[in-house]
């Protein structure tokens, strides 16, 4: 396939070399560690947990691929295919969002069901570039061709309108995550941004985990609350993910996980995925000075230290939120810039292992596991 986007070391090496992380002068990276970071970040699968593109072209092309060409360099788009070829990514979860004042207006499943389609359609349209994954060696396989391996999540449990079938119908149009809240709660789960109702998970709350693991879709605990969060992991019987949320610790906010949390990962299997949102991840102190701080590329690796100092190297992932935010870090502002935060962890001394675990080794291997409980609730009848 002649045009098929294939991230070869050379231009990885290349863009590496001309786009070092905002550090300071005295923490530059060394010719050899940009050669290292280059060879792993083409070795590597960057798996992404969370892009907002299809909302986006919702938003500025009425859902019309022919009013928004992806192929060429949108300044309004963090993610394009210029771009992508620049980042060296290898699979992505594409969300499907849609405004939480569907639940009001109760037309949350439709409006889903129409970005699910707009989705495939530029799956679809584009061959050489994107490919439907169904699984974990769906994925594999895609890799191994030079395009991206694509999933769908769900952001907000609203959309299967209080529907266990409706929740199995979305797993059969590729939906292999769903986020169970967003920032009103629902009809059975608390919101972090919302007053809670339920004190975490309603008793169907609890029965839309279970079919979650049933079906080996990926139970989302970004935008939930703690008593939600605690819940759910209480529940699931399958690893789950935070698909764009960073560490409380350093950034107190309601969208970002608490160490309690954290330290409750190794025993589930789950994973945390950075959301690169300045306002999720520059430092609480810094934002009571100014609201509107960026930070820096090295803001995101150190939320990636702490989570790996609490939960371990096993539990944290990148879901940087891209074309789903306004505010990002300087050096960090579109898909393209994915390595050079690759180039700041081999500065900060993670080795090749460990930095293919953060880039997508981890949340494959969620996967894998997720997949795996399915079968076995199945065979168990």
């Amino acid at each position: 396939m002649k045009h098929r986007i294939l991230f070869a070391f050379c231009a990885v090496s290349a863009f590496l070399l001309t786009s070092v992380p905002m550090q300071a002068a005295e923490t530059a990276a060394t010719k050899e560690q940009v050669e290292l970071a280059a060879e792993i970040h083409r070795s590597g699968m960057l798996f992404d947990g969370h892009n907002d593109l299809p909302w986006q072209i919702r938003t500025l092309a009425g859902g019309s691929l022919d009013r928004l060409d992806i192929t060429v360099d949108q300044p309004k788009l963090h993610t394009d295919v210029p771009k992508m070829k620049k980042s060296g990514l290898k699979a992505q979860f594409w969300s499907v969002y849609v405004p939480v004042g569907t639940m009001i207006t109760g037309d949350a499943l439709l409006r889903t069901t129409e970005q699910i389609e707009l989705a495939n359609e530029m799956f679809r349209r584009y061959p050489e570039v994107f490919a439907v994954a169904k699984n974990s060696n769906d994925i594999e396989e895609i890799v191994k061709t030079g395009r991206i391996a694509s999933m769908l999540g769900v952001e907000g449990g609203y959309s299967i309108e209080n529907s266990l079938p409706v929740l199995e119908r979305f797993y059969n149009q590729g939906v292999r995550y769903m986020t169970l809240t967003h920032t009103k709660t629902t009809d059975w789960a608390d919101s972090s941004a919302d007053q809670p109702r339920h004190g975490g998970l309603s008793p169907f709350g609890e029965e839309v985990v279970a079919e979650m693991n049933r079906l080996g879709m990926l139970v989302d605990l970004s935008h939930v609350s703690v008593d939600t969060m605690y819940d759910a992991i209480r529940i699931s019987k399958a690893p789950v993910i935070f698909s764009h949320s960073s560490a409380r610790a350093i950034c107190d906010h309601t969208r970002n996980v608490p160490d309690g949390v954290l330290k409750l990962m190794p025993a589930n299997g789950g994973v945390v995925m950075v959301n690169f949102m300045s306002g999720f991840v520059v430092p609480t102190g810094e934002l009571k000075k100014d609201k509107r701080a960026r930070g820096t590329l090295g803001v995101v690796a150190d939320h990636i230290d702490h989570i790996v100092k609490v939960a371990g190297i096993d539990h944290v992932g990148l879901g940087a939120d891209y074309d789903g935010v306004t505010r990002l870090p300087v050096g960090l502002e579109d898909v393209s810039k994915y390595p050079d935060l690759t180039l700041e962890l081999v500065r900060r001394g993670y080795t090749k292992e460990q930095i293919h675990k953060i880039l997508g080794g981890n949340i494959l291997r969620a996967l894998k596991q997720a997949e795996k409980v399915s079968a076995e609730l199945k065979k168990a009848g």
